[in-house]
């Protein structure tokens, strides 16, 4: 075992077993040893996984313009009636900063006065990724600020725009079986075998007084889906997700939030192909079917419930504008820039290939979705 195992292991003999929630943490976020602590590029043709930002700059360009055009006319007119000036822009997992130069990059060149008002503030936990972000963002100096939570937001508040992409798949979840014959749930937890990590059923008083916001959360079926979903039928729960979206909910005086990630809906999540589940891990651009293997070297993930974090919105009176694929998103975006000529830039070959990419339903374009609300 690498140094990390040693570590999850020591936990589980203190523990009897772990959450999977609790493993997850520690594969992605264990200081110095968890996948996303580790200083390698682990996205593109050399990486694990493709992303938006992989793809090239355009991303970061569109949703530069998209901001951009939020606050300008009628919108900066209440803006500056209402006296809420400055404009905040508010990344969230901003990993090494790359979003943040591109969206930044094209604002400076293509809406300056834009750029000298606004304030881009970066949420960021670890201590380690703000340096590498900070490295990154060096030529827009005294332009980003950094906070270690959205917590710190909560007194003064954001007017402007809260934005996270491929953020919230990425949050420690819980995983949860069917037990068709005594139709409940239980928790899937995580142990030692032979010297392995395995899957093993988690006590439900042990899991309950472990995580009772959770079992708080466990589905809830209908009478004719508990008869029929059959049994070992799993899911995944993550209260981390909901718990961001409401706090980032709370912290939007005024302005949007936006979320871009892999996702479905509650009922999307019941499905027969969906019997497993949604984790999913990668090494080297393939799907590996051991979450449990490799531990720090596969970049792990589930997909979003966003129907919860809809409902989550709703709850504090956010208005849902939008909840589509990224194909759409990216199209009405590129639809407003055609119509007003020449506002955007140069529009490239490589501007169409990365345009392609992004929304083509067999690359980025389906299984991304987004999520917009405002206040």
């Amino acid at each position: 075992m690498n140094i990390l195992s040693e570590q999850i292991r020591q936990a589980i003999v203190l523990e009897g077993e772990i959450s999977f929630a609790r493993f997850m943490e520690l594969a992605l976020y264990c200081p110095h040893y968890g996948y996303y602590e580790q200083e390698k590029d682990t996205t593109g043709r050399a990486g694990d996984f493709y992303t938006n930002l992989s793809v090239g700059s355009l991303f970061g360009e569109l949703l530069a313009f998209q901001f951009a055009q939020w606050f300008s006319e009628t919108a900066h007119s209440n803006w500056l009636t209402a006296k809420m000036s400055p404009v905040r822009l508010v990344e969230a997992g901003a990993h090494d900063g790359r979003l943040a130069t591109d969206i930044l990059s094209w604002l400076q060149k293509h809406r300056p006065a834009f750029f000298c008002d606004l304030e881009y503030w970066i949420i960021e936990p670890s201590v380690r990724r703000q340096i590498w972000q900070k490295k990154n963002l060096c030529d827009f100096g005294g332009k980003v600020v950094w906070f270690d939570s959205l917590t710190a937001l909560a007194q003064e508040g954001v007017c402007g725009v809260i934005f996270a992409n491929e953020l919230l798949d990425a949050m420690p979840t819980h995983r949860f079986g069917w037990d068709a014959g005594h139709r409940v749930w239980f928790e899937w937890g995580v142990t030692v075998v032979e010297n392995a990590f395995a899957w093993t059923r988690m006590p439900k008083k042990t899991a309950e007084e472990g995580n009772g916001d959770v079992f708080m959360r466990w589905p809830s079926l209908p009478t004719e889906l508990s008869a029929v979903l059959p049994d070992g039928f799993t899911t995944e729960i993550c209260p981390l997700a909901e718990i961001w979206w409401r706090q980032a909910a709370s912290a939007l005086r005024y302005g949007k939030l936006l979320t871009i990630d892999y996702g479905l809906t509650a009922e999307q999540l019941f499905t027969p192909e969906r019997k497993d589940g949604t984790l999913r891990s990668y090494h080297r651009q393939r799907l590996k079917n051991d979450s449990l293997a490799n531990v720090g070297e596969l970049d792990i993930t589930a997909h979003v419930n966003f129907t919860a974090l809809q409902t989550a919105g709703e709850s504090l009176r956010l208005k849902t504008e939008s909840w589509c694929s990224q194909e759409h998103y990216l199209t009405r975006i590129v639809e407003q820039i055609w119509k007003m000529n020449d506002t955007f830039g140069a529009w490239t070959p490589s501007h169409a290939r990365q345009f392609q990419t992004l929304t083509h339903p067999e690359h980025l374009g389906r299984p991304f979705q987004v999520l917009l609300q405002s206040r």
